[in-house]
């Protein structure tokens, strides 16, 4: 992966409040339902649901939450039927912007995403405007604090499939395609090596680099979308100067 990296932008999330902290909990559990709904409640066969579980774990979703989640996929219980989009558009300085999106009323929306952009210097595009720029990825970090050991990360890494290894003052980044997601899970389980982040994502192949009110505006429109109750995954290329 070229450019700066993607825990150097999202590091700054886990700092959340607590309001922030609900929605994030509302839309894994809808992620879960959903992953229910279309692949069965064993998480062995089914990636998404893995994935949704693994971040509800790194979440500290209570476990009734996540059960209740399970049981409304499986139709135990009533509720929404989402539907599920991906938008794609512009942010300031032409940074691409692609959003995973999961609705009840895809015409609202919409309309509210719309807004979202054009009330902070971007627009939205047409479908397939920007998603060339990125490839899914099997993506983790791990903290210098919890484990420090690169040399030996990097080749456990590496001999379980990983495609790169990239380390920052803090940080250890392991990327890889996403079939090679189960495989390193497992080595890092099995070294007791924690992860702070661990997920198949979308990243860009390059970066954009804003400053000044550019970069405030884009930041503030990634945070409205991320914000959005329908919003489930944001994706950019945008980098911030140090």
């Amino acid at each position: 992966m070229s450019g700066h990296s993607k825990w150097a932008n999202i590091k700054r999330k886990k700092g959340a409040n607590d309001a922030i902290r609900g929605k994030i909990a509302t839309k894994i559990g809808r992620e879960i339902t959903v992953a229910v709904r279309l692949g069965g409640s064993d998480p062995i066969g089914n990636m998404r649901l893995k994935l949704a579980l693994s971040k509800a774990k790194a979440n500290n979703i209570p476990k009734d939450n996540i059960q209740r989640a399970i049981q409304k996929g499986l139709g135990a219980t009533e509720g929404s039927s989402y539907e599920e989009l991906r938008y794609e558009g512009y942010g300031p300085g032409g940074c691409a912007v692609m959003i995973d999106i999961m609705t009840d009323n895809r015409n609202r929306t919409a309309a509210e995403i719309r807004h979202i952009f054009s009330k902070h210097g971007g627009n939205l595009g047409e479908t397939g405007c920007v998603n060339w720029m990125f490839k899914q990825t099997a993506y983790f970090v791990v903290d210098k604090e919890t484990y420090n050991d690169g040399d030996n990360l990097m080749m456990l890494a590496l001999d379980a499939g990983a495609d790169d290894f990239k380390e920052d003052e803090s940080y250890f980044e392991i990327i890889a395609s996403p079939d090679k997601f189960d495989a390193i899970s497992e080595v890092l389980e099995q070294n007791n090596i924690q992860t702070e982040e661990a997920e198949v994502t979308m990243l860009p192949d390059t970066m954009m680099k804003l400053e000044g009110k550019d970069a405030t505006t884009m930041q503030n429109l990634l945070d409205c979308l991320e914000e959005h109750d329908d919003v489930q995954n944001v994706y950019t290329n945008f980098e911030v100067a140090e």
